[in-house]
């Protein structure tokens, strides 16, 4: 539509030109104004024809707003009543859900002291388990260690006695 008024305003600056340009020759004056009257008319009808194109579009889209709206409101309406509906459904074992509920949360209390005590002996009872395994290990170590010297002993002693028994058997 701009480009339209632009071309029209360019033709209308130019016929000024060639206007004043043909100052001098009357007929060619007149055949020019007539000419710009013609190219004004016909301008006017175009921009005539587009305006009432533009109004045309815009009904249709109102029209199409307005349908969609009713449309709308319907469904506002259904989607109400069906809020309404919920609304009005009520739960028969309502008060035995918050009786059960309360006392899951009653327990709930009493299980997180229990449980931290719980945690609480179960560390202590794997640092008393490594301290009992540690001292088992000594204990092993510490047999093993006896009994190398047990051997070692009885080995002496045995040498010892082997020893005696050849100067006896030698005394005689």
């Amino acid at each position: 539509m701009q480009t339209e008024r632009q071309r029209l305003e360019k033709q209308h600056s130019q016929l000024q030109i060639v206007k004043y340009s043909s100052n001098n020759n009357l007929t060619m004056s007149q055949h020019m104004e007539e000419k710009e009257e013609e190219i004004t008319k016909s301008a006017l009808i175009t921009f005539r024809a587009k305006e009432e194109e533009i109004e045309k579009k815009k009904l249709e889209v109102r029209e199409r707003v307005r349908a969609q709206l009713g449309r709308v409101e319907e469904e506002t309406k259904r989607l109400a009543e069906i809020r309404e509906e919920l609304e009005g459904l009520v739960d028969p074992m309502r008060k035995e859900v918050a009786v059960v509920r309360k006392r899951i949360d009653a327990v709930n209390k009493d299980l997180k002291p229990l449980g931290q005590s719980c945690q609480k002996k179960e560390k202590e009872y794997k640092e008393a388990l490594e301290v009992f395994n540690e001292k088992n290990k000594e204990k092993a170590q510490l047999i093993t260690k006896l009994m190398e010297l047990v051997g070692e002993s009885e080995r002496l002693r045995m040498k010892k006695l082997e020893e005696l028994s050849k100067n006896i058997d030698s005394l005689h």
